[in-house]
């Protein structure tokens, strides 16, 4: 029986492609484990497989700043590679697929220790810390920007395969989210998704500008794990912590969509022609990719862009949500004559099963 070990977590975007390949080598009979954190997002990402066997290890948080919780992550680091070693062994896997995250870092190596190809994805322009520690220990780097290529040393290591759009979105159906969500048919709907992890900026404005955003809209606000505020009910207003089966009615019903600027999320919003305010993290909570993910993006004509410090005036927000919906039609146009190269998450899926001994 073949066997793969899939690693990635700390936030929907380190899992959600890992979720989208797993259903590909459990249908071929392949032995599938998944080795994440304690208790990271991805530990109840992946529970919707009952077929997977979950490995925890400890991960340390790989900061780019001076921490003195760095000091404490990093004697997690080697616990964790020990911990892997470990599981690798123990498991045997044909191939390793890391997404990223912290918690890949020592999956990564421990593959690499245990003579196990490892095979890694990177979907935003700049490679995430835990990616770029990891690209001397992987056999093949798979990347949706072409301009990632020249943050490699070892170009023999990367393949460019573009965007990896999946099918979650197949299917979707506008009645039946207005009926989950008990919206008229006749009012637009905007949709918030601050990430699996929330936004808090982006919830605050949100709630700051309810009244304001009834009066012309419904809202659908996704405001992330623990993030939910219960004391907020309004006609034409649903919050969730985190949606899945129900994802793809919403994207359907959905007029326009205000985003975080991960290159998942807005490639996946771009493959549904839907008009997007996108606001990027701050660099100071990142190292500036949303940024420039959203910058090619608004150059394109598929996006207005809101920077994350701007939230806070009602005015620059209401001004760009009401550009983007008065104007969705450009932007929809625009997105429909685009012509990207994709692939899907079968294609993937073979070129990783090809990495077998």
């Amino acid at each position: 029986m073949n066997k793969i070990i899939f690693t990635g977590g700390g936030s929907a975007g380190h899992v959600t492609l890992n979720l989208e390949l797993i259903p590909f080598f459990l249908e071929k009979g392949w032995k599938v484990t998944y080795i994440g954190s304690y208790g990271g997002i991805e530990k109840d990402l992946v529970k919707k497989f009952e077929q997977i066997e979950y490995k925890a290890i400890q991960t340390g948080k790989l900061r780019r700043y001076f921490s003195w919780k760095n000091l404490v992550d990093a004697l997690r680091i080697p616990i964790g590679i020990i911990q892997a070693v470990g599981l690798v062994l123990q498991q045997k896997p044909n191939v390793i697929f890391s997404k990223g995250g912290f918690v890949s870092f020592p999956v990564v190596v421990a593959g690499f220790l245990c003579g196990v190809p490892v095979v890694m994805h990177e979907s935003d322009v700049t490679p995430g810390l835990a990616n770029k520690m990891s690209l001397p220990f992987v056999s093949k780097f798979f990347t949706t920007f072409e301009d990632t290529i020249k943050y490699v040393k070892d170009k023999s290591k990367v393949d460019c395969v573009g965007p990896v759009i999946s099918d979650r979105f197949k299917g979707g159906n506008k009645k039946r989210a207005l009926s989950i969500l008990q919206f008229k048919e006749d009012k637009p709907i905007i949709m918030f998704m601050g990430g699996s992890l929330g936004a808090k900026s982006l919830n605050e404005a949100v709630r700051k500008n309810i009244a304001a955003l009834l009066q012309k809209y419904q809202v659908i606000h996704l405001c992330g794990k623990g993030q939910e505020d219960a004391s907020i009910q309004f006609d034409g207003y649903r919050q969730f912590e985190y949606v899945d089966k129900e994802l793809k009615d919403f994207m359907k019903a959905a007029d326009i969509v205000i985003s975080r600027a991960g290159s998942n999320a807005i490639f996946e919003l771009l493959s549904q022609n839907k008009p997007m305010v996108l606001v990027p993290l701050p660099v100071g909570s990142s190292r500036g990719e949303q940024m420039l993910n959203a910058k090619s993006f608004q150059a394109k004509g598929y996006c207005e862009i809101i920077a994350d410090e701007d939230l806070i005036h009602s005015q620059i927000f209401m001004e760009t949500v009401d550009k983007v919906y008065k104007n969705k039609d450009k932007y929809i146009s625009a997105m429909k004559n685009n012509i990207f190269h994709s692939m899907s998450n079968i294609e993937l899926a073979r070129k990783i099963e090809s990495f077998i001994k």
